[in-house]
């Protein structure tokens, strides 16, 4: 029995070194051919991860460690790695769909269309898809312009709306000056969030197309808008003949306790962007909801905008099935539930951090953890990851974590993390020196 015992002890040493030789294989390859950057950044801050086995909301290395996932690639996985369901539907779609050809009618187009029509804000009753979040806001950009006429673009400052052309003209210098995308001077135009009068002088000379804002702005640390703020753009957009675009590819699709995340503030985009949990985290697949104004350009020329994977139908028959179940009673009751239980969970850690975890931002399961240091964040995402739990900092706000738990995650899993948030509060503090 000793020398069984020792055999596999042998065996599970042995197993142990490929896996860690194949791990530093991948890394060394990544640096090599793929992103040094990207790669060595986040060896700087610690996490020294790549993915190997992944399911329901538990990511895990490839030398073995199981990790919570609390990012979920910006919601991406809302219902979950390799979601069970998910998974069926698409080897179920195998049998009779690929991506289909994009130039025809589809049963799966037109059925998720319809479907995704039924869910949208009052008003809005096409859909145009994309094969991602980043050409979805190209494609709503491009369908302001037409309806109105008009080139001038405002969003906000320190946002973030992806890295296509029209999506990276947008967001913050970090993204679009690397490659020169800054769009023509006051083509595009940045204000400050929740700043209603810095948004009445951007739209006073009734020249914009469109106002784009990402419900709560992820990249940015989920500030909320304060009290009456999208109501307030929503009216002066109609004001002055601009079109409203809700990004919702990080908060939309049920996080909030609603489908959208504007319903949630009482507000009716012209347009509204989903992506990211759409697919499932299975197969990509973007989507842009219009009203008929901004549908227009279909009409005169439904050649306008081309897009080879854009609604796949193996991703629509995804996409159709992510809609079925988000929408159902009982994971709708368990957002609100969990949101309930880690808003009450997190005042207590508030509390008992004596100031440096200085506010806690949430709106459903959409949540930003803000620290009293400006790196606060970075600290903490690493004592997490030492704890087993992986969140993200936020890119353009390194004081605040993103926190996002799925909308399936249990009481149990959901203590796990808060477990984990407790001690990595403390250890992140004592470096921070608070």
């Amino acid at each position: 029995m000793l020398e069984t015992g020792l055999a596999a002890s042998v065996a599970q040493l042995g197993q142990a070194t490929e896996r860690s030789t194949r791990k530093q294989d991948t890394l060394d390859k990544s640096i090599r051919f793929w992103n040094p950057g990207k790669t060595r950044f986040w060896q700087s801050v610690g996490i020294d991860l790549v993915i190997g086995k992944r399911e329901g909301y538990c990511l895990y290395d490839m030398d073995g460690k199981r990790l919570i996932d609390m990012h979920l690639n910006g919601g991406t996985y809302n219902l979950g790695h390799r979601n069970p369901e998910l998974v069926q539907t698409l080897i179920d779609s195998l049998q009779e769909y690929d991506i289909g050809n994009h130039h025809f009618p589809s049963i799966a187009r037109a059925e998720l269309a319809e479907q995704l029509a039924a869910l949208a804000p009052e008003g809005i009753d096409h859909a145009i898809y994309a094969s991602g979040g980043g050409e979805a806001i190209d494609i709503a950009l491009k369908s302001a312009r037409y309806a109105t006429g008009r080139r001038k673009i405002v969003s906000l400052e320190k946002c973030y709306h992806g890295h296509t052309g029209l999506a990276v003209a947008t967001g913050d210098p970090r993204f679009s000056e690397l490659f020169l995308s800054n769009g023509a001077a006051g083509e595009f135009v940045k204000i400050p969030f929740n700043d209603l009068d810095a948004m009445a002088r951007a739209l006073a000379g009734d020249d914009v197309a469109a106002v784009i804002i990402e419900t709560i702005p992820a990249t940015y640390g989920f500030p909320l808008p304060e009290p009456g703020y999208l109501q307030g753009v929503r009216e002066l957009c109609a004001r002055h003949g601009a079109m409203y675009v809700a990004d919702e590819v990080q908060t939309g699709l049920g996080r909030t306790g609603e489908l959208w995340c504007v319903d949630t503030y009482g507000v009716t985009p012209d347009i509204l962007v989903t992506a990211k949990g759409l697919g499932g985290g299975l197969y990509p697949i973007g989507a842009v909801l219009v009203n008929d104004a901004a549908a227009g350009w279909m009409e005169q020329d439904g050649f306008g905008h081309i897009s080879t994977f854009g609604g796949s139908e193996l991703g629509c028959r995804v996409a159709s099935k992510v809609l079925e179940i988000s929408t159902r009673p009982a994971v709708v009751e368990n957002v609100r539930a969990m949101s309930a239980y880690f808003a009450a969970k997190l005042a207590i850690l508030h509390e008992e951090s004596d100031g440096f975890l200085a506010e806690v931002r949430q709106q459903g399961l959409v949540m930003g953890l803000r620290f009293a240091h400006p790196q606060g964040a970075v600290f903490v995402s690493n004592a997490l990851y030492a704890h087993g739990v992986w969140a993200i900092f936020s890119g353009l706000d390194p004081s605040v974590l993103q926190f996002k738990p799925g909308m399936l995650i249990d009481q149990g899993l959901a203590d796990e993390v808060l477990e984990a948030l407790r001690l990595s509060l403390r250890q992140a503090r004592a470096v921070a020196g608070i």
